[in-house]
C-alpha cells in the first residue's frame, strides 16, 4: 500500500483558513513531511491593506517554520497564494485563478470557518454554510480531484449525549433559513436566535451542524470526507512541543489563568476536558484524505477526532496549570495564579467580583491619577464573558464513537506510523499541560524564557503585597470588633451557631 507522502507526491493541494491556527499547522506539516508533494495554493484574503502574498510572506516567517526552513531553505516556492474573499460570490475569485484551481488541484482542504461562538446568526451561516456551497460549486469543476476533506467540529451534534460518525438530520431546513436571514432585519434575527437554535448553546455549533448535511447532499458525487475535531489545542509533539499562536477558547483561559486575572472557573471537575493537539488534528485531516484515496468509499467517512475515546482526562487534572504557572511565571502577572473550580455561575460571579473587578477597578483607578487610560476592568469584564461561553462544554459529558479514526490508525504503513501519528494512548496529560503553558509563555506572550529569574522574584513581590495587604485588613477588622459591642455580639452569635 502506498504511503501518505507517495500519494500526496505531485500533487496540488488547495487549503482554505490557512493563516488560521489548525490551517498554518497543516501548510507546515505537509511541507515538510511529504517533500515531493508538487504545490499548496492557499485562498487568502486581502485584510488590512495587505495583500494576499504579503499575508502568506508574514505567515512562514513565525516560529512554527524553524524546523522546515532548516530542511527545505526553498519551500516557499511552493506555495502559491490567491486573494479570495469567502463571502464574495465565487469566494472573490477572478476567472483565471478559477480555471487554474479547477485544471490542478487534487486535493482540497477545507478549515476556513468563523469560530466565534456568538457570532450573528446569518454571518455565521455565510461563513459556515454559505462557503461550502461555493467551495462544492467550485469542487464540481475540478477536472483532478480526489478528496475534500471538510474540516467541521466535534460539537456539531452536542445536543446528543452520544455522537456516532454519522451525519445527523439537520435541526431545520438549511435552505428555508438561509432564504429567511436573508430578507430578515438584523433585530428579527437576533430576537429568533434562541428559538432557532434550540438547545445548542451557540450559532458556532448550530451552523457547523447544518454545514455537515449541506456538504453531503451537495457534494454527492465528489470524494468527500469529514474530520471532526473537538477542543484543539497546543502542539503535543510535531514539529516541536507548546506550540501555539492564538487567545481563542481554553488557551485565553489559560493566559487567564497565568496572568491571575482568572481567580474561578465554572466547570465540573470530572467532566471529561476532550483536548485534541493540533498536531494530531492535522495528522488525523491528512490521514483521512489519503484513506479516502486510496479506498475510494462510497459513503463519506466522518472521523471523531477526540482524545477522551482512548485517553480521556478531567478538568479537574487542569488544576496543574496552577503550579506550572508559578513555576514558569508570565511576565505580564496581574496576581498570583490561583484558581477556584465551581459548577455554580453564582459562585464564579462571587470569586470573579472579590478576586478579580475589586483589583481592576481599584488598578484602573490609579491609571487614571497618573494620565493613562484604564483598561483592567474591560479585560476581566472579557474573561468573564468567556468563561460564560465555555461553560455549557465544561459541564457536560458526551461519548464520541471513534471506528473509523482506529480503522484509520489501523491501515497507515508503518513508515508512517511515526510521522503521521494517530494514537493519542501515549500522552501523557500533565507533560502535555506544562509543555502548553510554556507555549502560551512562548508563542503567544512572546516572552522570553531567559527573563524568569526576574519574573519570580516579581511574583515574589506579589505574595508579599498581598500578605501585608490581608495583615492589614485582619488587624482593620479586629480593630472594629474590639470597639463595638455590636460587632462582638454578633461574632459571638456566629461562633455559637457554627461550633
Amino acid at each position: 500500500m502506498a504511503t501518505i507522502p507517495e500519494v500526496y507526491a505531485g500533487k496540488s493541494v488547495l487549503i482554505t483558513g490557512a493563516t488560521g491556527f489548525i490551517g498554518k499547522v497543516l501548510v507546515e506539516k505537509l511541507l515538510r513531511c511529504c517533500p515531493d508533494v508538487k504545490s499548496l495554493y492557499l485562498l487568502v484574503r486581502p485584510k488590512a491593506g495587505q495583500a494576499p502574498s504579503a499575508r502568506v510572506e508574514e505567515l512562514v516567517k513565525c516560529r512554527l517554520f524553524e524546523k522546515l526552513k532548516s530542511e527545505q531553505p526553498n519551500f516557499e516556492d511552493k506555495i502559491i497564494p490567491v486573494s479570495s474573499d469567502m463571502l464574495e460570490p465565487k469566494l472573490g475569485l477572478n476567472e483565471e485563478n478559477a480555471k487554474i484551481l479547477q485544471q490542478n488541484v487534487n486535493i482540497v482542504f477545507h478549515v476556513a470557518a468563523t469560530i466565534k461562538f456568538d457570532e450573528k446568526l446569518d454571518l455565521s451561516l455565510k461563513l459556515n454554510v454559505v462557503t461550502i456551497q461555493k467551495m462544492l460549486q467550485l469542487c464540481q469543476g475540478m477536472k483532478q480531484l480526489e478528496v475534500f476533506v471538510h474540516v467541521s467540529t466535534a460539537y456539531a451534534n452536542c445536543d446528543r449525549s452520544h455522537i456516532d460518525e454519522v451525519v445527523y438530520p439537520p435541526p431545520v431546513d438549511p435552505y428555508k433559513l438561509m432564504y429567511s436571514t436573508e430578507w430578515m432585519s438584523d433585530e428579527m434575527i437576533t430576537m429568533l436566535t434562541p428559538k432557532i437554535i434550540g438547545n445548542r448553546p451557540n450559532t458556532y455549533t448550530f451552523t457547523k451542524s447544518i454545514a455537515e448535511y449541506v456538504f453531503v447532499e451537495e457534494g454527492a458525487g465528489l470524494p468527500l470526507c469529514i474530520v471532526r475535531p473537538s477542543i484543539v489545542g497546543a502542539t503535543w509533539k510535531d514539529p516541536f512541543p507548546g506550540w501555539i499562536d492564538n487567545y481563542n477558547g481554553i488557551s485565553g483561559l489559560f493566559i487567564a489563568t497565568g496572568t491571575g486575572m482568572l481567580r474561578a472557573v465554572i466547570a465540573d471537575a470530572d467532566t471529561v476536558a476532550d483536548l485534541t493537539p493540533v498536531d494530531y488534528v492535522v495528522n488525523m485531516m491528512i490521514g483521512a484524505g489519503w484513506h479516502t484515496i486510496i479506498h475510494k468509499p462510497n459513503t463519506v467517512p466522518i472521523y471523531n477526532c477526540v482524545s477522551s475515546a482512548t485517553n480521556p482526562t478531567r478538568y479537574r487534572d487542569c488544576n496543574v496549570m496552577i503550579d506550572y504557572y508559578q513555576k514558569t511565571p508570565l511576565e505580564s502577572t496581574f496576581r498570583r495564579p490561583y484558581v477556584y473550580w465551581t459548577s455554580h455561575p453564582w459562585v464564579f460571579s462571587y470569586w470573579n467580583f472579590i478576586g478579580c473587578k475589586i483589583p481592576c477597578m481599584v488598578t484602573d483607578l490609579c491609571l487614571k491619577l497618573i494620565g493613562k487610560k484604564p483598561r483592567m476592568v474591560r479585560v476581566c469584564d472579557r474573561i468573564a464573558k468567556s468563561m460564560y461561553t465555555l461553560k455549557y462544554f465544561t459541564q457536560n459529558d458526551w461519548v464520541w464513537s471513534n471506528r473509523n479514526c482506529e480503522a484509520l490508525m489501523n491501515a497507515l504503513p508503518d513508515t508512517d506510523r511515526k510521522v503521521f501519528f494517530l494514537d493519542v494512548r501515549p500522552l501523557d496529560w500533565k507533560e502535555y499541560l506544562e509543555t502548553y503553558c510554556v507555549g502560551t509563555k512562548q508563542y503567544v506572550l512572546n516572552e522570553d524564557l531567559a527573563a524568569l529569574p526576574a519574573v519570580k522574584r516579581r511574583i515574589m513581590k506579589l505574595r508579599n503585597i498581598r500578605w501585608v495587604f490581608n495583615t492589614v485588613v485582619l488587624v482593620t477588622l479586629w480593630q472594629v470588633i474590639s470597639k463595638s459591642e455590636l460587632a462582638r455580639n454578633t461574632l459571638d452569635l456566629v461562633l455559637n451557631l457554627s461550633f
